[in-house]
């Protein structure tokens, strides 16, 4: 090992660039700092929709923080946990305000990151070479809502009780091991205290030391491959003589500046919910969760929270007559495969036999549809995780692909959001219908995409970023 050399600064340096140096010679503080911000070179024409990975990362650290002082207060009791939640709102100083900062922040939460995801499908972030970022960042996209149950349980209000009751009992649908895998996840036969106390240990400390291991590994990745931009070109293709990419910029300070003033314009409009709408009508805080849990006494309508209904409407939708629909669809993808795809023979016959299996299996004396709709619940959520294979476009961004490709896009958004509603509301036989007709809508957007990306007049993609200053 080489000798410690300490770097030497004159004597009237000021004290501060002296303490910076004798912490970057015992610790890489400055090195860190210019590798992952300061010095790192970000594409030039970044535009609004790039500000949403920053308020993730704002909002991560705001829900650690006001989680740690719930936590001082909070009791992890069945007996005692919903008297707790009500003493913080209304004995602990300010204690309400940490608690609607909690809550809302779960719900920006979502919002930031749907919106940081909408960006990435727009612009074909999950493209080569980003295919480990973006699955990085579904990882942590599947820790937050892992998250976001555990701790929906923790307020053991009635929705609370009744709603992780339901989607524990969903496990239960799975062949074989399906009753043992309930129990094991509640700890008991009933949602109980001891459910209470294995979801507080994950919402507190498991899956928070997950999601930030999961955010370094998606910053280290995006960092080494460089960041996306609305062109979807590779800005290291063209350096300039100091070795940086010629349309590129120092993410410090041109766009510290830019994300203070976005996280400006958010921290606005979150307090003005914090203060005004906390429960937002009941979509970030149910009434029913303002009631302490019975387990005698079943609320009319049980329902997730809004970020989880585009998902729960796909599993109610999968009712014993749509599996007739589901069993139509599967053949008819399948002859499509056939008829378009030009993979061997041998990966044809494959699929062929995995459809056909799949269409054993749905049939009503094989398994039920129950099964079917956790299975379809699950791959909603996991399918997002195969854009990166499942988008064939010649171009990355939307901006230079065909027309009409806008408006598919336009349309899965309507779906998804028609589903997030849908699963708000009580499953009426139209409401029911049209979640049908949304679920078979969501997964043909994925599922045809190798074929649709590829269709149409692409423009052409400029071999520079295009950049208007302003």
């Amino acid at each position: 090992m080489g000798a410690f050399k300490e770097t030497k600064l004159p004597a009237d340096a000021p004290v501060a660039q002296k303490a910076l140096a004798w912490v970057d010679d015992r610790f890489p503080a400055s090195k860190l700092w210019n590798d992952q911000w300061g010095k790192y070179y970000a594409p030039k024409n970044f535009n609004v929709w790039y500000l949403f990975g920053s308020l993730s990362a704002l909002v991560l650290v705001l829900q650690i923080v006001t989680g740690i002082f719930l936590t001082m207060h909070y009791k992890p009791d069945a007996a005692l946990a919903f008297g707790s939640v009500e003493y913080i709102m209304r004995e602990v100083p300010w204690g309400w305000l940490v608690r609607y900062l909690h809550s809302t922040g779960a719900s920006a939460f979502f919002i930031v990151v749907y919106l940081h995801m909408a960006r990435g499908l727009m612009y074909g972030s999950y493209r080569k070479p980003r295919e480990l970022v973006w699955l990085f960042g579904f990882g942590i996209f599947l820790c937050l809502m892992a998250e976001a149950f555990f701790g929906y349980l923790l307020p053991w209000g009635q929705m609370s009780y009744w709603g992780a009751q339901v989607i524990v009992n969903l496990f239960g649908a799975i062949p074989v091991i399906g009753e043992d895998l309930s129990l094991w996840i509640r700890g008991d036969y009933v949602v109980s205290d001891a459910t209470l106390n294995r979801f507080f240990a994950f919402h507190v400390i498991a899956l928070p030391l997950v999601i930030l291991g999961l955010v370094a590994a998606h910053l280290t990745a995006l960092h080494e491959v460089g960041s996306s931009n609305p062109d979807g070109i590779e800005v290291k293709e063209h350096l300039g003589p100091d070795g940086h990419p010629l349309d590129a910029i120092p993410s410090h300070p041109y766009y510290t500046t830019k994300d203070l003033f976005g996280v400006s314009v958010f921290l606005l409009l979150f307090s003005a919910v914090v203060f005004f709408a906390p429960e937002m009508g009941g979509y970030f805080l149910e009434y029913n969760n303002f009631l302490p849990a019975d387990s005698m006494k079943t609320p009319p309508h049980i329902a997730p929270t809004w970020y989880f209904t585009p998902f729960y409407s796909v599993l109610r939708a999968t009712t014993a007559d749509f599996m007739y629909v589901l069993m139509i669809g599967v053949a008819l993808y399948v002859a499509f495969i056939w008829l378009k795809s030009r993979r061997a023979f041998r990966t044809k016959a494959i699929i062929a036999v995995v459809g056909l299996l799949l269409i054993i299996g749905m049939l009503p004396q094989v398994l039920d549809a129950k099964f079917w709709g956790v299975v379809l619940f699950g791959s909603s959520v996991m399918i997002i995780a195969g854009l990166p294979w499942l988008d064939h476009s010649p171009a990355k961004s939307l901006r230079y692909r065909p027309s009409w490709h806008r408006w598919i896009y336009a349309l899965f958004v309507l779906v998804f959001v028609t589903l997030g509603y849908l699963g708000t509301q009580l499953p009426t036989p139209a409401f029911t219908i049209l979640s049908q007709v949304c679920t078979l809508a969501y997964f043909a957007f994925f599922l045809l995409m190798p074929w649709w990306s590829t269709m149409g007049t692409f423009k052409p993609v400029p071999t520079r970023v295009t950049f208007s200053p302003h």
